[in-house]
């Protein structure tokens, strides 16, 4: 199938690796222009040295910290100078604090992640929808977790933020579908990224297992069987963000090898 994003111009937060990485490749891999954006500038300009050599479409880089709203917004204007117009496609996509609850927490531990987590993204997405309301084509895709549906007990903080920005997504899209643009929601359930071994980590720490143990703990309750990879992850953003995906706004899409039971 051809998605029909050849030419097409995207910037995808967290380019550097686990999802965005996966979404950056396969969106050069169907002719999209893609800017990656993330802290490491190094790291990033490996990532798009690999997909340029791939192609068909190319990669460059705009470094900012989601953290730092300045110079995200600025990241913007080098992503549209190097890509040659506005932005017509993004990625949403943040890291995952730490495992906590959320009794007692320091008030700045919430301040810090909702700047970075999701004041970010709010601000990220009202700085190129003018653009792409203008244009009549948006697509604007986030990342949250299906912890938004079934929250996990040792992930409060991700669990509370990354639920908000699934209510702002919803009404986001809402306003400007009108427009052509379409807003959704990824859920990734465990995709083997480094986030991925972090947590299991973390857990054979609490646990007093190794790192192997907790992952193949995990497993035992995704009726696939198997973790997911980042191109499946990827391969379905991608669609999202095609000419025939344009129907589909405003969704939650799990991608969880049915580890949900929640209809």
């Amino acid at each position: 199938m051809d998605l029909q994003l050849t030419g097409k111009r995207a910037l995808v937060c967290g380019g550097s690796s686990g999802l965005g990485r996966a979404v950056a490749t396969a969106l050069v891999a169907e002719g999209a222009h893609v800017a990656l954006l993330s802290r490491d500038a190094a790291r990033l300009q490996a990532v798009a040295d690999e997909l340029n050599a791939m192609g068909p479409g190319r990669a460059v880089i705009a470094p900012a910290d989601l953290a730092n709203h300045d110079a995200l917004l600025k990241a913007v204007d080098v992503a549209e100078e190097k890509l040659g117009g506005p932005i017509q496609i993004l990625l949403n996509n943040t890291g995952g604090p730490p495992p906590s609850g959320v009794q007692g927490l320091d008030p700045k531990v919430w301040r810090d992640h909702f700047e970075s987590m999701v004041l970010s993204v709010f601000r990220l997405t009202d700085r190129v929808m003018p653009g792409m309301r203008s244009m009549g084509w948006g697509r604007v895709l986030n990342v949250a977790s299906i912890t938004v549906v079934e929250p996990n007990a040792t992930l409060g903080v991700s669990n509370t933020l990354r639920a908000s920005i699934t209510a702002w997504a919803k009404t986001l899209a809402g306003e400007v579908a009108m427009n052509g643009v379409t807003v959704n929601t990824l859920l990734p359930g465990r995709i083997d990224t480094p986030r991925i071994e972090r947590l299991d980590a973390a857990r054979a720490a609490a646990t007093g297992t190794s790192p192997q143990e907790a992952r193949a703990d995990s497993v035992k309750s995704i009726p696939a069987g198997r973790i997911g990879t980042p191109d499946e992850f990827g391969a379905v953003a991608a669609f999202l963000a095609s000419e025939q995906a344009g129907y589909v706004t405003g969704s939650l899409i799990r991608l969880d090898g049915g580890a949900v039971r929640a209809i």
